[in-house]
């Protein structure tokens, strides 16, 4: 293997800084470019306070030409609507692109517009993207030069959802999904609701029937299920730095053992996908600071109504160490390359 140069362009925010320590531990790539446009001049250990890399990388602007003369893959780690014109411009240079935001998440432009409530302004890479769901769209990752790194609510409900959806073994109606995110989840910005004494102590919902994750899970799901499928997701912030906790309700149509079966041997081949045994209900803990997902299930025979129980870290497997995974399908490298298993505990 060679080793490949990498560009992190928004490199100061929370999935910047996680794919950085995670590069870290990756033996084919190097950080060649790390960008920020208010932190530009200053080294990464200068910014951080610390060296999230073993080398020393000065941050700069995000520049199409300088990313294109010295990097060969981008990660964008910047806000959706900046991120779809800087992919067009590396994209229009050769450079492979792993994008962190909604851009290219959605494929109907229109529901795009809908949710963002701004215009895509490059629909025609739309259909180009692969949507990165590293263990649903393998294949077709392999051979992308575009893909869209899926949502951190997302990834935890579609993982349980999409083989049981594409099998038939669940209805594609009625789909409740609950889910608790910790803090880092908003990103890495100054807000009076996300301060220490507003979230410490607290558990609150936000954005009820309208978070912009809800179209995403529903363009997968019509996706697996091959008809129109509708889902009510509610999103809960509570108060720990990272993790999702995923709780989703669904009507079988089949037993618990054909189910917990189905899902144990669609992921027998996905080392960061444990299906646990019958009764077993995972915990964020257990996958903190690591790229895994731990997926429980159980049957309530009283109500008639499956309980899927999904838990990832939302910094990795939700966001950065996704993208690197998707990163060694793009490359043709072992997809568990230079990615953690062991949590970090307590």
């Amino acid at each position: 293997m060679t080793v490949v140069r990498v560009a992190v362009v928004g490199a100061t925010g929370y999935t910047g800084l996680e794919l950085l320590r995670l590069a870290a531990g990756h033996p084919e790539i190097r950080v060649t470019v790390a960008t920020s446009r208010r932190e530009a001049g200053k080294t990464l250990s200068e910014y951080w306070g610390f060296s999230p890399l073993p080398y020393e990388v000065r941050i700069t602007s995000p520049d199409p030409d300088h990313l294109a003369a010295e990097a060969e893959v981008a990660f964008l780690c910047v806000p959706h609507g900046t991120a779809q014109e800087m992919a067009a411009e590396l994209l229009s240079r050769g450079i492979k692109v792993i994008d962190l935001s909604a851009d290219f998440r959605i494929p109907d432009p229109e529901v795009y517009q809908r949710w963002y409530e701004t215009p895509h302004r490059f629909p025609g890479l739309l259909s180009e993207a692969v949507y990165g769901l590293s263990e649903i769209h393998r294949e077709e990752i392999r051979r992308a030069r575009l893909v869209a790194n899926p949502g951190c609510y997302p990834t935890a409900a579609l993982l349980p959802l999409v083989p049981l959806v594409r099998e038939g073994l669940v209805e594609p109606r009625d789909i409740l999904i609950d889910a608790k995110s910790g803090v880092s989840g908003a990103g890495r910005k100054a807000e009076v609701s996300l301060s220490f004494c507003e979230v410490n102590e607290d558990f609150r919902a936000y954005r009820v029937a309208a978070h912009r994750h809800t179209p995403e899970m529903e363009a997968e799901l019509t996706r697996a299920a091959g008809s129109e499928v509708r889902v009510l997701f509610t999103p809960h912030l509570t108060p720990m730095q990272r993790g999702i906790f995923a709780t989703i309700y669904a009507y079988p149509r089949t037993g618990e053992g054909e189910i917990h079966e189905a899902l144990r041997d669609f992921y027998a081949e996905s080392p960061f996908v444990e299906v646990l045994p019958p009764g077993r209900v995972p915990r964020v803990a257990e996958v903190r600071g690591t790229n895994l997902c731990r997926i429980g299930l159980r049957l309530d025979h009283r109500t008639g109504r499956l309980v899927l129980l999904s838990v990832i870290d939302n910094l990795v497997k939700g966001a950065s160490g996704q993208a690197l995974q998707n990163l060694n399908l793009v490359q043709g490298w072992p997809e568990d390359l230079g990615l953690p298993r062991a949590p970090v505990f307590p």
